[in-house]
């Protein structure tokens, strides 16, 4: 069997998995760096299965409709991903999956989800520039969109792409919702917007949006590894060195910053997306 294929379907079974347990070791360490006990590693898959034992309530029908077709989209984007196809394409895919959880927000007329929904617009407008530099930038090193070439190139793209890397990494912080840039959700109740984009979702809509998102966590670390990994086992250990590092510095910035505004958000990753991977543009283009 064709190994794209083997990895596609591991993806489909084993993404979820991996993203819950990522999911619940975020919230053990969380509490640890706030002085608590927290909840227990598994608390993200008790908590999904409570929201799908709940009586169904959709404040619109077409809300579910719209998080199926996110949930869709997204797991097209890992499984061509992961099965080594265009990474241009993915991510185009993955920007089309982001429309339908605006689309999914919005269709409830409630304020607080609309303004999430805007804001989450804002922050694909936001990353948006460094994920496209980034295809760019594996295209400029290894001569190809294909991940699977990419992959099995025996290099580390690393010493080329360092600063599409940070770029990459720092939006990271954006597509994960963690703080400072979590503008268009809200970990705490008690803040402006409620809950966001997810307020008027309960259920089985909230566990949906739930899943679709440790999909794509696990969709965005295999971007990290991608950096990395040349085709040896080498490359595999330090790719997932480096993926639990970057999910431990999202959980520690997660926990030291404070939320900033849109603007500012805004603002600094762009000048960050410029000075990194844009200096890198221009260097693999002169160097080529």
């Amino acid at each position: 069997m064709n190994m794209g294929i083997v990895y596609a379907i591991a993806y489909i079974v084993l993404a979820p998995f991996v993203g819950g347990f990522l999911d619940g070791v975020d919230r053990k360490i969380s509490a640890r760096m706030q002085r608590r006990v927290g909840p227990p590693l598994l608390q993200p898959f008790y908590d999904i299965v409570k929201l799908f034992n709940k009586e169904t309530i959709s404040v619109d029908s077409s809300q579910t409709f719209l998080l199926l077709t996110y949930f869709v989209l997204m797991l097209v984007t890992g499984v061509m991903f992961f099965s080594g196809s265009d990474i241009l394409m993915c991510f185009f895919v993955l920007s089309t999956a982001a429309t339908f959880l605006y689309f999914a927000g919005v269709i409830t007329s409630s304020p607080y989800s609309s303004i999430g929904a805007q804001r989450e617009l804002i922050q694909m407008m936001t990353y948006e520039p460094a994920v496209l530099l980034t295809c760019v930038g594996f295209y400029l090193a290894a001569g190809s969109f294909n991940v699977n070439e990419i992959a099995s190139t025996g290099t580390s793209y690393i010493f080329r792409l360092p600063g599409f890397f940070v770029a990459f990494v720092f939006i990271l912080t954006i597509k994960m919702r963690k703080s400072p840039f979590d503008t268009s959700t809200s970990h705490h109740m008690h803040q402006e917007l409620v809950k966001g984009i997810t307020t008027e979702m309960g259920s089985k809509n909230l566990a949906l949006f739930q899943i679709t998102e440790w999909y794509e966590n696990v969709f965005l670390m295999g971007v990290i590894c991608l950096f990395f990994v040349n085709g040896s086992i080498t490359g595999l250990v330090i790719s997932l060195a480096v993926f639990l590092l970057v999910y431990f510095l999202e959980i520690l910035i997660d926990n030291c910053c404070a939320r900033m505004k849109w603007q500012d958000m805004l603002v600094i990753t762009w000048i960050v997306t410029f000075f990194t991977a844009g200096v890198n543009l221009v260097i693999l283009m002169v160097i080529r």
